[in-house]
């Protein structure tokens, strides 16, 4: 007979002693940084810019080779994409304090993004956007978070164009305090059957997608319109589905309803063959629709490695840094990307040259995400993500969503991150 073995939340809610705080999540930190440099993979394999004229971006000049590694990766943004959404629910739930004041919560979640946003967006205005900005209702959106509630491309994808997911990011951050209270209330053994209504509601949203949103006029970089690009993709309501299964997923894993028989070598499985799924579906089903248990299943089996104390490869020095920089990793592609190529115009290369030139974007792009790391988000957050007149707040028996008296944050370092939400952002397209 297996033992069991109970998770923190059940511990300390059976224990009148004082409760222990809850294990750390550093391995989703260092698997943050892999769902990362798939969109950096993603990015770096388009034939088609999101910056006007729309020029290529893949450095190859073999055509066969081109297209092979357009048609590889041409998924790899959309799994990040729900990779991270996923992700964040599930964290903030992880980490949420019963009784924490609304408006502590949202100071920390808006220092842990509009500091990067700014700045990443005065660069690309000063380098690029600038010159196709001709009115406010261009580029004031954008600064605001709200430019993915635009259906145009011009501003919902205006600026720099991977800040898009922000503007979902910061919806949910608005709707949690709101979310948190009732999913607590949902019974253990009924989590489940909620998580599938949530799947069902993207599947709902694609079908939208496909057979009620105006297919025409084609969108510049995708095979569909843009209305349905946007509509299927941008539209920050229609990711909500994926951040309240997150929260769903996260009471699963901290009630030991995870089945142990899906850990990480299952999910790794499992995302290959939703990958191929995704490839061969419909355009619009491979947004969310054909990655959405696989995503589900690496998170889970990750966060369940971490809570039995299990050894991963994540949780190294090098793949916590490298997970810590991820959000500016992916901020900067838009720049170290998008506008760097295009300072080569349609120059394609040898299979040799493209690599490096490849490389060399990855080492622009991790440069300059940890530059804003060390220079502009942590600063930020140490010096604005809390009031200095707060005091520590007093412990607390956790809840069966693993809310523990002390914050859990998935990073192994960054204490004044506080409620770190893992919010690396995802692509563009």
């Amino acid at each position: 007979m297996t033992s069991y073995t109970p998770t923190p939340a059940r511990a300390a809610a059976s224990s009148k002693a004082k409760p222990t705080k809850p294990p750390k999540l550093p391995s989703l930190t260092g698997l943050r940084f892999f769902a990362a440099l798939m969109v950096f993979f993603f990015h770096s394999s388009l034939m088609d810019s999101p910056i006007p004229p729309n020029n290529p971006i893949n450095p190859f000049a073999d055509h066969g080779i081109a297209d092979a590694y357009e048609t590889l990766f041409s998924k790899a943004g959309y799994l990040g994409v729900s990779f991270f959404f996923v992700l964040s629910g599930f964290v903030l739930a992880w980490a949420a304090k019963p009784g924490e004041r609304t408006t502590a919560f949202l100071r920390r979640r808006l220092m842990k993004i509009f500091p990067n946003h700014l700045v990443v967006a005065a660069v690309s205005l000063v380098l690029f956007a600038g010159a196709a900005i001709s009115s406010v209702g261009d580029w004031l959106p954008n600064l605001l978070l709200i430019h993915t509630f635009f259906p145009q491309p011009g501003i919902n994808l205006s600026i720099s164009p991977p800040s898009w997911s922000l503007g979902s990011e910061l919806l949910f951050y608005m709707l949690f305090p709101l979310l948190i209270v009732p999913i607590r209330k949902i019974a253990e053994k009924r989590l489940w059957t909620w998580s599938g209504l949530m799947i069902l509601g993207m599947v709902g949203v694609q079908l939208i997608t496909q057979f009620l949103i105006p297919a025409t006029p084609k969108s510049a970089i995708t095979p569909i319109s843009d209305m349905q690009f946007w509509f299927g993709y941008l539209f920050p309501p229609g990711r909500v589905f994926e951040f309240v299964l997150g929260i769903l997923l996260a009471r699963i894993v901290a009630s030991g309803r995870w089945p142990r028989a899906i850990g990480m070598r299952v999910s790794l499985v499992l995302t290959v063959i939703g990958y191929g799924a995704a490839l061969l579906l419909p355009f619009q089903y491979g947004f969310v629709v054909a990655t959405i248990i696989p995503v589900s299943a690496l998170v889970c089996s990750v966060a369940a490695a971490d809570v039995a104390g299990r050894e991963t490869r994540l949780k190294g020095r090098v793949m916590q840094f490298l997970g810590e920089v991820s959000f500016g990793f992916y901020l900067v592609q838009g720049v170290t990307i998008f506008y760097l190529r295009s300072l080569l115009g349609e120059s394609t290369y040898s299979v040799p040259a493209a690599i490096l030139l490849i490389l060399g974007f990855l080492a622009a792009s991790l440069l300059g995400g940890w530059l804003l790391y060390r220079y502009v988000e942590m600063p930020a957050m140490r010096r604005w993500s809390r009031s200095r007149k707060q005091a520590p707040a007093a412990p607390t028996a956790s809840t069966p969503l693993a809310a523990p008296a002390t914050p859990l944050s998935a990073s192994a370092s960054d204490d004044d991150n506080q409620s770190q939400d893992l919010v690396l952002t995802a692509p563009r397209s």
